[in-house]
C-alpha cells in the first residue's frame, strides 16, 4: 500500500522530530468493542496529568464519542463542584461524508489535531473505534505506543492469533495483521517503529483454568505477533460508576462525594501504576509510582 501525503503528514509532520518538541503519541486500539479502551485511555491520560505532564486527547469515534464524553463529564464535574482536577484538551475527529476525497479529508483533520497536540502537549492520547476504518488505520499508524486492551477470554484472543487445540500459535489473526500493516506504513513514512503492548483486561481475581490458559497462550503469541504484555485492570463495577462523573480511580477520594476509598479501589490504583510503568513512556518510567 502506498504511503499517502496525508499519512506522511499524520505520522511525521513538517519539522524533524529531533529538532522540535514532539509529543509522544499513545493509541488505544482494538477492532473488538467492549474491551475497556476508553476506560484505560482515560486513566492513562489522567495519570500523566497527575505527574505534571500536558496531555491532548483525540477521539476518533465521532459517532459514539465515548472518550470525548468522558472528558466532558469531567469538565462538568469540575464546574459543578469546583474541585480542582487536571483536564486534557480534547479533539473529536469527524468522519468525512462518502466521497472520492473522504480519506484525504479525514487524514487532514487528524493531521491538524495531531499537529496542535504535538505543539502544546507532552503526550497525545488517542482512542480509536472498535472497527476497521480509515481513521482507525491512520490513528494506529501515528502511534509511538500502541495499547490493545483485551478481555481475558479466547473469544478476544482470536483477533490476535489462531491457535490449535494444544494452544500453540498457528498464525497471526485479523487484528495482528491489521497492526502489522500499520507498522509497515509507519516505517515507510517515518522509519519509526510502534511499541505494541497487549494488556489483559477484566481479569478475574479467582485463579481459574481458563485464566491460566489465556496467560499461556498470550506468552506464546507475544513473540510471534511482535507485542509486549502488560497487566490490565480487574473487573470492577466502580469503573462504570465513575464514567458519568468523569472521574478515575486516581481521583478518589473526592471530598463531599459518597464514594470512599476502599481496599478494592487501592488495588485498582496499583493496577494503573503497574500499567503506566510497563508502558515505559519517556520521562515517566521512574515516576509511575507517584500517581
Amino acid at each position: 500500500m502506498a504511503v499517502t501525503t496525508e499519512l506522511r503528514k499524520t505520522i511525521a509532520p513538517q519539522g524533524a522530530r529531533e529538532e522540535t518538541k514532539h509529543a509522544h503519541v499513545i493509541v488505544f486500539g482494538n477492532e473488538k468493542g467492549g474491551t475497556g479502551k476508553t476506560t484505560t485511555a482515560m486513566h492513562v491520560a489522567v495519570a500523566l496529568l497527575c505527574l505534571g505532564n500536558t496531555v491532548s486527547a483525540i477521539d476518533l469515534d465521532s459517532r459514539q464519542r465515548t472518550f470525548a464524553r468522558y472528558i466532558e463529564n469531567r469538565r462538568e464535574f469540575v464546574a459543578r463542584t469546583r474541585h480542582e482536577l487536571p483536564l486534557p484538551e480534547v479533539y473529536v475527529i469527524e468522519r468525512a461524508k462518502p466521497s472520492a476525497d473522504a480519506a484525504a479529508e479525514e487524514g487532514a483533520r487528524l493531521a491538524d489535531a495531531l499537529a496542535r497536540g504535538r505543539a502544546t502537549s507532552d503526550f497525545v492520547v488517542i482512542d480509536t473505534p472498535g472497527n476497521d476504518t480509515n481513521l482507525s488505520r491512520l490513528g494506529h499508524a501515528a502511534a509511538d505506543t500502541l495499547v490493545t486492551p483485551m478481555n481475558d477470554s479466547f473469544l478476544d484472543f482470536d483477533l490476535l492469533a489462531k491457535l490449535d487445540q494444544e494452544l500453540e500459535v498457528k498464525s497471526p489473526s485479523l487484528y495482528s495483521e491489521f497492526v502489522w500493516d500499520c507498522r509497515k506504513r509507519r516505517l515507510m513514512a517515518s522509519r519509526a517503529n510502534i511499541d505494541w503492548i497487549v494488556m489483559r483486561n477484566r481479569v478475574s481475581s479467582v485463579e481459574a483454568r481458563n485464566k491460566r490458559k489465556v496467560a499461556i497462550a498470550m506468552e506464546r503469541a507475544a513473540a510471534r505477533i511482535g507485542c509486549r504484555l502488560a497487566p490490565g485492570f480487574s473487573e470492577r463495577v466502580i469503573f462504570r460508576e465513575l464514567f458519568p462523573l468523569g472521574l478515575t480511580m486516581l481521583d478518589l477520594p473526592v471530598p463531599g462525594l459518597a464514594m470512599p476509598l476502599t481496599m478494592s479501589h487501592i488495588a485498582a490504583r496499583q493496577e494503573v501504576r503497574e500499567l503506566l510503568s510497563t508502558l515505559n513512556l519517556p520521562g515517566v518510567e521512574k515516576a509511575a509510582g507517584a500517581v
